[in-house]
């Protein structure tokens, strides 16, 4: 099991714009030829946007895009004819496939806080899709057949305890609160890499979120 503590995330964005990016994997000017992906997935941001703060039109391709909200609401349009506003709870998908546009924003009035997972398609190409789960189930996992990956929600109360799914990646991310895992604390942005999962067990410390990532080998 490989712990990455929220402090080693490496810093991006533009915050004189209201933007701040913390990276977990290799990412831009940030290339650590070492870090470069774990299991499907190449990139587990959280993001930060001032009210009015946004990511202008930009591109993506052979990328299976995962956003989920931690607090505000997230404006999406993109290429394809979508768009929607993603709140807490919801989880979006944004399969670029052979190539799409997107633009990103925070047109409330309070700050937005957000993870955007990105995994790599076990075939690149093809034509982009959209999608969004409302107000997602911790009973519901939500699979990425693309990716080979399959998403699990949990959120836990103080003391209570969830079973880890098994498999040849769990990449574990904690949202919000503190947990135990394997006997390790881990806190609000800490995340671990466990390759060969079987039978681990995470426990919240405090009431807790968490983003489980169960992916084949």
């Amino acid at each position: 099991m490989d712990l990455r503590r929220a402090a080693e995330r490496y810093p991006g964005g533009d915050p004189a714009t209201g933007i701040e990016s913390r990276h977990a994997f290799s990412f831009g000017p940030h290339y650590d030829p070492g870090n470069l992906r774990f299991g499907a997935i190449i990139a587990c941001n959280e993001e930060r946007l001032a009210p009015g703060a946004g990511f202008d039109e930009h591109p993506h391709s052979h990328t299976e895009i995962v956003t989920w909200v931690v607090e505000g609401e997230l404006t999406h349009r993109d290429s394809a004819g979508n768009e929607a506003l993603v709140r807490r709870g919801d989880v979006q998908r944004l399969s670029a496939a052979g190539g799409v546009r997107h633009v990103e924003r925070n047109d409330g009035a309070v700050p937005l806080v957000f993870v955007q997972m990105w995994l790599a398609p076990v075939r690149p190409g093809g034509e982009p899709s959209y999608e969004i789960v409302r107000g997602i189930a911790d009973s519901t996992p939500y699979a990425v057949p693309e990716a080979a990956a399959m998403l699990h929600v949990r959120r836990l109360a103080a003391g209570e305890r969830t079973a880890v799914p098994d498999g040849a990646y769990v990449y574990v991310h904690v949202v919000r609160g503190d947990v135990r895992l394997a006997g390790v604390e881990l806190g609000p942005g800490d995340s671990a890499r466990v390759a060969d999962a079987k039978d681990l067990e995470a426990s919240g410390i405090t009431d807790a979120e968490l983003l489980l990532w169960e992916m084949a080998g």
